[in-house]
């Protein structure tokens, strides 16, 4: 695999020219041919604007799951929709199997239903399908868009750039309002020559995200997949690939299509939707990602991230020091004092052993991973020991064809147990291991606690990311770590058949049956959205939070698991914000709110009184009004954000007078579109930062700030002694400028109802 230091060229698809070493000719028309790319025609089809570099995209369909369809469309409820514009698919696959919070779930389902027919809407009921497979299956298509309110929403593979926001931007679609982007950066990700027999999408997956996740060489860019090696693949083997782009933090993929995608498009009864799709004959990329496939070994992403990425047989030749390094690393993740990842429990006569191992998702469970896993497992045993198998088929109709072709037979004869479509082995809301067990899993995701586990109440786990294939390798070795590539076995996967039929006689087909007399059904525990203040003169920020790792996850600011039966009750689910990270955060952000509320209620605090005695100490600031300041909580992350995109991450801190964040960068653009949908303000530093936990910031005349080119935005640290302080905020639109002045998406849209 090779990155390029700089752009590159694309001739005819398959000559790629270093820029550096490009003749004058290609250097004088490089803007004319950054229109070559298939992203720039995708995206400028969707531009309902003028501008070719600010983007404004209305999207083809948009989807979400049970995890954030509730707080959708409550939000979209409180801006006034009456009906859904474009198709709209909500699907039951992230709680159809947690059980915590009694009713909550089908509470939640329930409601989905009604919304879809009071909206128009179309409503996938639990266990039928996860939501990518089932937009996989009946959406995605040649040219298309689609918008998710999951961090995975990827389809690139069947020719349709999927992107995933948090809920705040489908609203905006759901409203008829845009999507905007400035005009990304494309990277051209060039497969040359073939798999070897045992290599599956997730081997190639874990290799990419480790070249690319650290030194953020995709980091909000589109990655366009091309070459000759892209036919030498299954769609289906693609989209196993495509889905897991998400974990190097690009923004959306896109891949060359070929006779293989009108074929998968064609067996979906769907061919129509097939458009091929290639570079024009000279295209400029900005950067270039070479892989020979032939070249990737089998792979494990170790804990606890899917880039800590290792070739199995790199990691049984140099065991010690790899396991040494991820048990180190593990020590600044978790912060309980009396808990510590002990990896060479696992080690015996020399190999790694697992105690788990499942095959699931968007990324595991499709046709071929699973087939190809039976083949490997047919005639042997998973053991009767501690290690246990389970496989999750993504969609019930690809369960259909499984159990037509043996599959499923084979894998519980062999001691694996099969399971309905579901998200939770993703979340840590299924298959969860023993304190102190390892977990391999084909999988999207490894993050801390995502296996289930709760370092704060003294439990700890621990999932290794595999290839099914290896999976299947390891569990016929009795949990022991097992590359498939080193078996020696040749495997033809053979022809898939799909059929509708689970899906015609249970999904509900609503798009374009809006009816505004269906009475939407809400449980007791979905509840409407808090009112939120307006963005007053100046701010007031106490810092509830301060976090110095590396990367802090959304996983980390809002847990996923058993939390999520709380997601339709903003408060509720609110109590566990930071609760695995920074336990104290919620009563510190519930002290700050209970002093602006007796604050603005006519007294206060003795603590806020001593702050605003100093505030009336800088000079330009003796008589300010104190009414025109407003207190509020933040945080102070290094680079918050990576992992899902689900928007609790910043609602849950806004209902708790969360104000804004401060941090060095953002991870992800979804999470700080995220916060900008909940009227937080999206601060960078500009310094060093030069303040600690529990420090109270000045943030003088923001609102004067939004109008400037806020890259110098003066501030105070007000302690012992008055600091100056440096931030700025990075390029907003204007409609984003004025959702924070509102403060929330929620109050833009009541007062765009109201002109």
């Amino acid at each position: 695999m090779k990155l390029y230091d700089s752009g590159v060229f694309l001739l005819n698809g398959t000559t790629i020219v270093p820029e550096d070493e490009a003749g004058k000719e290609l250097q004088d028309k490089k803007e004319q041919y950054k229109t070559g790319t298939i992203s720039y025609d995708i995206l400028q089809a969707h531009n309902i604007g003028e501008d070719k570099e600010n983007l404004k995209i209305k999207f083809d369909a948009i989807t979400s799951h049970d995890l954030t369809y509730v707080g959708i469309i409550q939000t979209a409820r409180a801006s006034g929709v009456e009906k859904f514009p474009l198709p709209y698919v909500l699907t039951c696959c992230h709680n159809s199997l947690c059980a915590v919070g009694g009713t909550i779930n089908e509470d939640d389902h329930v409601f989905g239903l009604t919304a879809a027919k009071k909206y128009g809407g179309i409503y996938l009921p639990p266990h039928m399908g996860v939501i990518h497979q089932y937009m996989r299956e009946t959406m995605a298509g040649g040219g298309k868009m689609i918008l998710g309110s999951d961090s995975h929403t990827r389809y690139g593979a069947l020719g349709t750039m999927a992107v995933g926001e948090g809920g705040g931007e489908l609203v905006k679609q759901i409203l008829e309002q845009t999507w905007d982007v400035k005009y990304p950066e494309v990277i051209a990700v060039y497969l040359d020559g073939k798999p070897n027999p045992g290599i599956g999408p997730q081997d190639i997956a874990i290799a990419i995200v480790t070249a690319v996740f650290k030194n953020g060489y995709v980091k909000n860019k589109v990655m366009e997949f091309v070459g000759p090696g892209v036919s030498s693949m299954s769609t289906d083997y693609r989209n196993g690939i495509d889905v897991m782009t998400t974990e190097t933090t690009c923004l959306s993929s896109i891949w060359r299509t070929d006779e293989d995608t009108e074929q998968f498009l064609k067996v979906h009864g769907r061919g129509e939707d097939y458009k091929k799709l290639e570079p024009k004959e000279t295209a400029y990329y900005d950067g270039c990602i070479y892989i020979d496939l032939s070249q990737i070994h089998s792979m494990i992403a170790l804990p606890f991230h899917p880039s800590n990425g290792y070739e199995i047989r790199e990691l049984n030749a140099n065991m010690d020091e790899i396991l040494h390094e991820v048990e180190e690393d593990a020590k600044k993740l978790i912060k309980n004092p009396d808990l510590h990842l002990n990896l060479w429990e696992k080690v015996h006569e020399g190999a790694l052993y697992a105690d788990q191992g499942t095959i699931a998702g968007c990324s595991g469970g499709t046709y071929s991973n699973i087939m190809e896993a039976a083949y490997l497992l047919d005639g042997k045993g998973t053991g009767q020991d501690v290690f246990n198998l389970s496989v999750y088929p993504s969609s019930q109709a690809v369960m259909m064809d499984l159990v037509r072709k043996g599959a499923i037979e084979k894998l519980i004869a062999s001691g694996a147990t099969i399971r309905t479509a579901f998200c939770g082995p993703c979340f840590g809301a299924g298959d969860t291991p023993a304190h102190g067990q390892l977990a391999v899993r084909h999988t999207t995701r490894n993050f801390p606690n995502r296996e289930g586990s709760k370092p704060g109440n003294g439990q700890l786990a621990s999932v290794a990311l595999m290839d099914a294939r290896s999976i299947a390798a390891t569990a016929a070795n009795g949990g022991r770590i097992t590359a498939a590539d080193e078996l020696g076995y040749e495997y033809e996967c053979p022809e898939y058949v799909y059929d509708p039929i689970a899906y015609e006689q249970r999904v509900y087909q609503g798009f374009k049956k809006e009816d505004p007399d269906e009475e939407l059904v809400c449980g007791p525990n979905i509840k409407d959205w808090p009112e939120l203040p307006e963005l007053n003169d100046h701010m007031l920020l106490k810092v509830c939070a301060y976090i110095t790792d590396p990367v802090t996850t959304t996983d980390e600011l809002i847990p996923s698991g058993e939390t999520g039966s709380f997601r339709s009750n903003p408060m509720g689910l609110a109590e566990f914000t930071l609760s695995r990270r920074v336990p104290e955060y919620v009563g510190k952000a519930k002290v700050v709110m209970n002093y602006e509320k007796e604050w603005k209620n006519g007294g206060c605090p003795k603590e806020v009184q001593k702050i605003l005695e100093k505030i009336h100490s800088i000079h330009g600031y003796e008589k300010i009004n104190d009414q025109t300041i407003d207190l509020s909580s933040t945080i102070y992350a290094v680079k918050p954000g990576d992992g899902s995109a689900r928007e609790q991450a910043a609602s849950c801190q806004r209902v708790l007078l969360g104000g804004a964040n401060i941090t060095v960068e953002y991870a992800t653009k979804r999470y700080r579109s995220n916060l900008i949908n909940w009227g937080m303000v999206p601060f960078v530093l500009n310094v060093e930062p030069d303040f600690a936990d529990d420090d109270y910031i000045f943030v003088p005349d923001i609102k004067k700030a939004l109008d400037t080119d806020m890259k110098e935005i003066k501030a105070y640290v007000i302690g012992e002694e008055i600091r100056p302080l440096s931030l700025a905020i990075e390029p907003l639109t204007d409609e984003e400028k004025e959702i924070i002045r509102c403060g929330s998406l929620i109050n833009y849209n009541r007062k765009l109802k109201e002109r």
